[in-house]
């Protein structure tokens, strides 16, 4: 349970849910962890409920925002005195509805989140402290980006570009930093409300496992691919589905 001892991580969008999981998971394996978000009221909740200030920290700020990138960043190795792993988890879909209807703008803005951002923060992170030091990237993806996800066609189209990223980070930034992804089905989160409320059993009979994922079910896997354990993986997605696309279906 000390895999993580006197490790440092950033986990962004995480006040709530899955990025929260994934920070849980974290300090309880020893870590100390910058949390961002865009509400400081809730990403302050989400530091006292990991432990307060010797454990965690927070830096709110837009996930796209240069600026904001740059200031958590310098913050963390500031507070905790390095940088090992990110876990770039921030993901948008402000749009549903078929592709080719999405206002241009709004399509900008899900890959400036969801694809840019990550590329962004990576960047950050390997010129402050891994590209000497080494570490460790997660990119939380989605199934939805691994084939056709009618209503959130977009969302899919960003998540399929940041497992794309994800390969090409691990090509280019080993030996130093490894880079993989999670691609997550449909998890139990305020986020996948409109895929499952209402409905859940519906849904979750279409899974193997016969249950939607829970914010657990990614941290595990993503503090696999952090951890020492995984330290010949990179530039691979790991599938969180239950099972689901088994079948072909997403």
């Amino acid at each position: 349970m000390n895999s993580f001892k006197d490790r440092v991580a950033i986990v962004t969008g995480a006040s709530r849910g899955i990025g929260l999981g994934i920070a849980k998971t974290l300090v309880e394996r020893g870590a100390k962890v910058c949390l961002t978000a865009r509400k400081p009221e809730a990403l302050e909740e989400a530091v006292g409920s990991l432990g307060g200030p010797d454990v965690a920290m927070f830096v709110a700020g837009k996930a796209d925002d240069t600026d904001h990138q740059d200031e958590t960043v310098a913050k963390t190795i500031e507070t905790f005195g390095r940088l090992d792993y990110l876990v770039n988890n921030t993901g948008i879909n402000p749009a549903y509805g078929p592709a080719l209807d999405i206002d241009p703008a709004a399509a900008a803005k899900i890959l400036a989140v969801n694809v840019l951002a990550p590329l962004g923060w990576t960047k950050r992170a390997r010129d402050a402290w891994m590209g000497e030091h080494g570490g460790a990237v997660v990119n939380v993806a989605s199934v939805a980006g691994l084939g056709a996800s009618p209503g959130i066609g977009m969302y899919g189209v960003s998540k399929a570009a940041l497992i794309r990223l994800t390969v090409e980070l691990g090509a280019e930034l080993g030996p130093k930093i490894r880079v993989n992804a999670v691609a997550p089905a449909v998890v139990k989160t305020k986020f996948a409300t409109a895929l499952y409320e209402g409905r859940e059993e519906e849904v979750a009979a279409a899974y193997p496992m016969k249950r939607l994922g829970v914010p657990s079910d990614i941290a595990g896997a993503v503090a696999f691919l952090l951890s020492d354990d995984a330290g010949w993986i990179t530039g691979q997605t790991v599938v969180l589905d239950g099972g689901v696309t088994l079948g072909g279906g997403l």
